[in-house]
């Protein structure tokens, strides 16, 4: 019996003795394996965060992002709030005030008898705009009479259309006669047209510029043409010169009949759908995301194809996606924009109308927007094939009807700050400070990367805290900060009489007395403002769009080496190129 118990007991510690040297073996193996997990790479290259970042942006819209995602999920359905976000209480203290003061002389008295200007356009028919609207400005300091510009044709855009099938010239003509002698044509010399000559002038070339480098010319050639006009003008000028830009920029250019009518058409369809409606930029083309240098999660396939669009710009520096993306250098993705309007206040039962082209990853990209907002509309989905025929051909004249329809909307909502979402931004504010949404990019990336790990609640309430100073309010952006096309605080003043009775007690971006309130005589006397000033300022590049980006002397310019919060610095390197996008 005790011979049976002793054999029993040295049988289990010997089994024993057995399991445990097995048991930490497997226990190590397991630790290993897991540690080789952790530290290998995912696939495609990714980092971790990314691989996060891909699954959160596949799976958001109020559905579960993996396991983390359970308290985020976005309320279904739900109604828009009324707390002012179809426009700010405050706009209506403001108003675009243009008109010259006394001292302004007159064209016939400032124009100098046979000296002509010549422009040539550059990019995209906002950029394109930039251009004609300091070529007048230009003609007027050069005592020059101008010839109806002429628009780019040969650039990445490759449209066609001239001036006439843009915009109205004899509107044109006309409505600046007081300010600039303007032509339709280079006058005949000896039966034939003159030839000009041809040269350049530096990015934002002051007043003083051009007249030490294009007067002499001027004076012994008669006939002078500019090239790639674009951003040649300085940003601050004298106030006279500057509401001349206004007066061209908001009253001057107007569409032609053709486009205005489609366009009223468009806007009218939209009106019938609700009171209120959207307009979203949303700019997530191929060739934005590809020279932006940003990383989406789409792995290889993304990189590949981002990659060979990328090689367009043949200058352009290796990216840091990830270092892009914390400095608020990337446009949102399309959830990312909704997300952020649902967090605003606004309800699925708003109407979006998206002025896009192509967008990268088509309707799979589109889908998360689309389930925040089924109410998704498009110059496509509201207007027929038919209607659409006579611009579907021209980029240029399809801009303009996405223009229009964006002019006209209570809310335009811009991904990006190309020459589209800078124009209307000052047009909004000039024509009554409509609500324009900027996001603040550098602040809400941390934000969406991380929101499975906060409920929708407090997510919606860090939205709304970084969009202070995004949101279009009239104090919102310092007088005379970033470009004067998308700030244009000279041609902006102040209802002093109506907000004095009202009792206001905000400072204003421009304080203009009552009884100059039509701008006659009115003075650039801006304040410094407390309200939700921001100098935060999205901070996005913009592609060169030129297929040959390089200065006549054969240097070649880098865009990335640009910091855009207050705008292009090429002040200070004024021999640079850069050809923006719209």
């Amino acid at each position: 019996m005790a011979a049976s118990q002793r054999r029993r007991h040295h049988s289990i510690g010997g089994f024993r003795r057995c399991l445990i040297p097995a048991i930490s073996a497997v226990t190590i193996t397991v630790v290993f394996l897991c540690m080789l997990s952790f530290l290998a790479p995912p696939l495609d290259g990714e980092s971790l965060h990314q691989v996060r970042h891909r699954l959160f942006l596949k799976n958001g819209g109020g559905e579960r992002a993996g396991v983390d995602a359970e308290a985020f999920r976005v309320p279904i359905g739900g109604k828009t709030s009324e707390r002012g976000l179809w426009g700010s209480k405050k706009s209506r203290y403001f108003h675009g005030c243009s008109n010259a003061t006394s001292k302004f002389i007159k064209a016939e008295k400032n124009t100098v008898a046979n000296r002509f200007l010549m422009i040539a356009t550059s990019g995209g028919l906002n950029q394109q705009r930039t251009g004609i609207t300091d070529a007048v400005v230009a003609a007027r300091i050069l005592n020059a009479t101008l010839v109806v510009p002429k628009l780019d044709a040969k650039s990445f855009w490759k449209d066609a259309s001239d001036f006439t099938q843009i915009f109205d010239v004899d509107w044109f003509i006309s409505f600046l006669s007081k300010d600039v002698k303007i032509i339709k044509e280079l006058p005949r010399k000896g039966g034939k047209i003159m030839t000009p000559y041809t040269m350049r002038v530096p990015r934002k070339c002051t007043p003083r510029c051009y007249q030490n480098r294009v007067v002499p010319v001027l004076l012994k050639k008669r006939a002078v043409q500019l090239t790639k006009f674009d951003y040649r003008l300085a940003n601050k000028l004298d106030t006279d010169l500057q509401k001349l830009r206004c007066r061209v920029n908001y009253h001057a250019l107007k569409f032609t009949e053709q486009i205005q009518e489609m366009g009223r058409k468009l806007v009218r369809r939209m009106r019938m759908k609700s009171r209120h409606f959207i307009a979203l930029h949303l700019r997530f083309e191929p060739d934005m995301l590809a020279f932006s240098g940003c990383y989406y999660g789409g792995g290889e396939k993304e990189r590949r194809e981002l990659g060979a669009i990328r090689k367009r710009w043949k200058t352009l520096h290796t990216s840091n996606p990830d270092k892009e993306r914390r400095h608020g250098k990337c446009p949102l993705t399309p959830e990312e924009v909704g997300l952020m309007l649902r967090a605003l206040g606004f309800g699925s039962d708003v109407h979006i109308y998206v002025a896009s082209g192509e967008v990268y990853g088509g309707e799979e990209t589109l889908a998360p927007l689309k389930r925040l907002f089924p109410n998704f509309h498009s110059k496509d989905t509201i207007a027929n094939n038919d209607e659409l025929v006579p611009f579907s051909s021209f980029s240029s004249r399809m801009a303009a009807l996405d223009f229009m329809v964006c002019d006209e909307s209570d809310v335009f909502v811009t991904n990006n700050n190309g020459n589209m979402a800078r124009m209307l931004a000052g047009r909004r504010r000039y024509f009554g400070h409509k609500r324009t949404i900027r996001p603040n990019a550098k602040k809400l990336y941390s934000l969406f990367l991380n929101r499975a790990n906060m409920s929708w609640e407090a997510f919606a309430s860090k939205v709304r805290t970084h969009q202070k100073g995004f949101m279009g309010e009239p104090n919102e952006v310092r007088p005379g900060r970033g470009e004067f096309h998308e700030n244009p605080s000279t041609c902006i003043c102040e209802d002093l009489e109506a907000k004095l009775k009202e009792g206001a007690s905000f400072r204003s971006p421009a304080i203009v007395s009552p009884k100059n309130r039509k701008g006659d005589e009115s003075k650039d006397t801006s304040e410094p403002v407390d309200d939700q000033m921001s100098d935060e300022e999205p901070d996005w590049s913009n592609p060169d769009y030129d297929e040959n980006p390089t200065e006549p002397h054969g240097k070649l310019y880098n865009p990335s080496d640009f910091d855009y919060n207050l705008f292009l610095k090429s002040e200070e390197h004024p021999e640079l190129e850069e050809i923006l996008s719209d």
